[in-house]
């Protein structure tokens, strides 16, 4: 019998962990669904787990391959999910027991949704860095699909591994793929410049294990330069497209470094714009530093606002509202 759900669990080296994962996925109060286990290459225990928890439970479906990474794993478990609904999970996370029910329940709510995720806790807390806290507190601050769409180019606003997305549009959008940047910010970016709607759970269902060796802390994908050329990539051909360039909104070293990906990538670039009175005047990248006074000089341009400060963001928002600009058309966030 077809289940509702698939969900895809790529796993290496993680004999430790596992455990923690299967029985919170064996827990969950929605249990029409398969669990797709790929172990890629795995040198410990983590096959022989996999085999027994597929003895115990035939939803689990274990898959054994040389080591290959995360996105072919993934590819391989898409391949063989069977479920009208794909979700996503991590071998050493751990899903609250109602995670499922409710990101199935809010997709049924609505059906112009076409993916979810939930509000997220890294844990062990004390392993927990301030940058993860930071990401943490923002995703959790997320809860509507307005919210989402408008965070979209300051982070990738769904945690991957409380993803729930349906399998048709997973496969329109072509799935999961390797392209030199986060392959979940990817997709969901992907999502969004097609046309679907994505949403949160307000809850936090999701408890995401902080590691030293996890791929965010050590793979060149997902190192900052290589989330600035994804963000640029699909700005480009969204929102800045047919537009007379982009204005900066923010000539410090994050405004600095996100004009420099878009002449990278061929935008054009019309202007920087900055509170700084010493910054006024000067020119950066051949193009002026000017006041906030001044953006309506840049009507036909793209704002994007590029400040990493607290508390900038919302200012800058506020200050492009009152002159007029609209957010996801006029302008957006993108630090």
């Amino acid at each position: 019998m077809t289940p509702t759900i698939s969900v895809l669990l790529p796993c290496r080296d993680v004999a430790g962990v596992l455990p923690d994962a299967m029985e919170s996925l064996h827990a969950q109060t929605f249990g029409d669904y398969e669990v797709i286990a790929v172990d890629d290459g795995s040198a410990d225990g983590t096959w022989t787990q996999l085999l027994d928890w597929a003895a115990r439970d035939r939803r689990v479906r274990p898959l054994r391959r040389p080591p290959r990474g995360l996105v072919p794993a993934l590819a391989t478990a898409q391949a063989y999910a069977r479920g009208e609904l794909i979700a996503r999970m991590d071998a050493d996370d751990v899903a609250e027991p109602t995670r499922l029910a409710a990101q199935v329940a809010l997709l049924a709510r609505h059906p112009d949704v076409a993916a979810c995720g939930t509000h997220v806790r890294y844990f062990p807390r004390d392993a927990v860095r301030e940058g993860a806290l930071r990401y943490e507190a923002w995703l959790n601050s997320l809860c509507s699909p307005s919210t989402v769409e408008r965070e979209i180019f300051v982070e990738c606003p769904v945690a991957h591994p409380s993803l729930l997305v349906r399998r048709a549009v997973l496969l329109a959008v072509g799935g999961y793929r390797d392209v030199g940047w986060p392959e979940d910010y990817d997709l969901v970016l992907r999502l969004w410049a097609a046309g679907h709607r994505m949403a949160v759970v307000p809850e936090v269902l999701l408890h995401w294990r902080e590691a030293p060796g996890r791929a965010s802390r050590t793979d060149a994908r997902y190192a900052p330069d290589a989330f600035r050329r994804c963000k640029v990539h699909y700005l480009a051909r969204t929102l800045a497209a047919g537009r007379e360039g982009v204005v900066v909104w923010g000539a410090g070293p994050v405004g600095k470094a996100f004009a420099r990906e878009l002449l990278a990538q061929g935008v054009r670039l019309r202007a920087f714009v900055d509170r700084d009175p010493r910054k006024i005047g000067q020119e950066i990248y051949g193009v002026p530093v000017v006041d906030r006074g001044e953006i309506d000089r840049f009507r036909g341009a793209l704002a994007v606002a590029a400040v990493g400060l607290p508390g900038a963001r919302e200012d800058i928002r506020a200050d492009l509202d009152e002159a007029g600009w609209r957010e996801m058309t006029d302008y957006c966030a993108v630090a």
